[in-house]
């Protein structure tokens, strides 16, 4: 057996120094991605207290894989008792199908649309051909939409609304945190609307943007416009509460400084108010792009505008024996796309604010 060399126990040192630091630098995105659990696994393979480190990956990942695994059997074992007028609750493997069908659906509308333009391409290089360029025509698919497309939609439109949301709120909210007689004004304003479900202020926005958008080839659609105004007037208002929360809170002190420099206001709002009350901006538009995502399925269920709302409702509509389980996939495709939204805004939130707080 050759000797173990002692010269190179601090190269070792240094080393497992080093992967250490690297674990704990990725343990800030781990927990923003969801993936908290991947720091103790990634200790247990370095050799740090395997023992312990089994314990957090069992609380972390354990645990959760285990509640999902009793709400899926829980599942599985009542949802058949239940009977409505579709028939039975559809069970966990019923609507892993019909996600499946819905899959195969879009690969099918789009082999459709695919075909279209190709017959299209070739009949229109015929006319050229043939000297009749004239009659050359370029006509969009008509297909139906598929489900990833209204997902994309329904993603389209609460980011816009979100937008106009925070560009109304963040401003309104710097206002009232900087000027107790701003706030005096704006607050009775806020404790009126932010009730205000999106079902009244729906039929408002509809017939608003029917008077005001008579545009034919605008831009935007008449039912994108509806449900993303409905979002944003919807959602300002935790952005906007948040907003004047934290720069009210800021350091009197960072404003006395202010004063002796004698910063102008543009300044002091970017260099002073902004950082200091990045968290709670921040936690404000979590809580604003969640409430709009929550809206926004309400608004085009109601209104009937393309979307994963209009998908349920038409689902509901439709009374197929396959409608329930495909509304219980729309039911989980929302929760999970408001999960990834809200993991998405935490990681903006942890890149600009270096905040430790999950």
């Amino acid at each position: 057996m050759s000797a173990i060399d002692p010269a190179t126990f601090p190269d070792r040192a240094a080393r497992r120094a080093r992967l250490f630091t690297t674990i704990n630098r990725l343990d800030g995105w781990f927990q923003v991605l969801g993936l908290s659990f991947v720091t103790p696994l990634l200790r247990a393979l370095a050799g740090d207290n395997p023992a312990a480190q089994m314990k957090h990956i069992w609380r972390l990942l354990g645990v959760p894989l285990l509640a999902i695994a009793l709400f899926l059997a829980l599942w599985a074992t009542l949802a058949p008792r239940v009977v409505t007028s579709l028939g039975a609750i559809p069970g966990p493997g019923q609507v892993w199908e019909q996600a499946l069908v819905l899959h195969s659906d879009h690969v099918a509308e789009r082999s459709k649309a695919a075909e279209f333009q190709l017959r299209q391409d070739a009949r229109n290089a015929e006319l050229v051909a043939a000297g009749q360029a004239d009659r050359v025509r370029e006509r969009a698919y008509t297909g139906s939409p598929t489900y990833y497309a209204q997902i994309w939609t329904s993603v389209q439109t609460v980011f816009f609304g979100f937008l106009i949301a925070t560009a109304i709120a963040v401003p309104l909210g710097i206002l009232a945190g900087l000027s107790p007689t701003a706030n005096a004004a704006l607050n009775p304003l806020i404790q009126i609307f932010k009730p205000v479900s999106p079902l009244a202020w729906l039929p408002i926005v509809t017939m608003v943007v029917s008077a005001v958008y008579v545009t034919q080839d605008g831009v935007f659609s008449k039912s994108f416009l509806t449900s993303a105004i409905t979002v944003t007037l919807c959602s300002l208002w935790p952005t906007l509460i948040n907003t004047s929360l934290g720069v009210a809170s800021i350091d009197r002190d960072l404003i006395s400084v202010s004063r002796v420099l004698q910063l102008n206001t543009w300044t002091k709002i970017t260099r002073l108010v902004l950082p200091s009350a990045l968290p709670l901006i921040f936690t404000g538009l979590r809580l604003s792009l969640g409430v709009g995502w929550m809206v926004l399925i309400a608004a085009e269920m109601l209104a009937q505008n393309p979307g994963l709302g209009k998908f349920i409702w038409d689902e509901f509509q439709n009374g197929s024996s396959s409608s329930l389980a495909r509304i219980m996939v729309a039911v989980f495709t929302i929760g999970i796309i408001g999960f990834i939204l809200d993991r998405l805004m935490f990681a903006l939130q942890s890149l600009f604010t270096f905040s430790n707080n999950r």
